[in-house]
């Protein structure tokens, strides 16, 4: 709990019982990608009384103070996970909806070789593969 305190603290916010249980679930994350509703729902199942109001608003306080960041991948529905300086790139199963985080370094080398070749320099890019299951 200290170190979530502490986070929140450096980012500005007030501690408060929403955000740090909210905190807490990104940080035990397993993949790391949580909605507003899977957080409400864990919320709720965990006999907590926070609505899903609060909930986006506290997303949205973590994501304006750099604590996380949010991803439309499939146009409407956002995700969300801790903010890291660690680069990765995503992969977005069409089928179920997993997302699978991944680091290539040849794709990495390629991207800046690209833009190299025309000029330019890359100041930051994401990248998302849509896959499914192999017939």
């Amino acid at each position: 709990m200290a170190i979530q305190n502490q986070e929140l603290k450096k980012a500005g916010l007030k501690v408060t019982l929403p955000r740090v249980k909210i905190l807490q679930m990104f940080e035990n994350q397993e993949n790391g990608h949580l909605s507003a509703e899977d957080i409400y729902r864990a919320l709720q199942e965990t006999g907590e009384d926070v609505g899903l109001a609060t909930v986006y608003r506290v997303l949205t306080q973590f994501e304006a103070a750099g604590l996380i960041r949010k991803h439309n991948f499939d146009g409407n529905h956002a995700i969300y996970e801790l903010a890291t300086d660690d680069h990765h790139d995503h992969m977005v199963n069409v089928q179920t909806g997993d997302v699978i985080e991944f680091v290539d370094d040849v794709i990495e080398q390629r991207q800046h070789q690209i833009a190299a070749e025309h000029g330019l320099e890359i100041v930051d890019h994401s990248l998302v593969l849509y896959v499914k299951a192999q017939s």
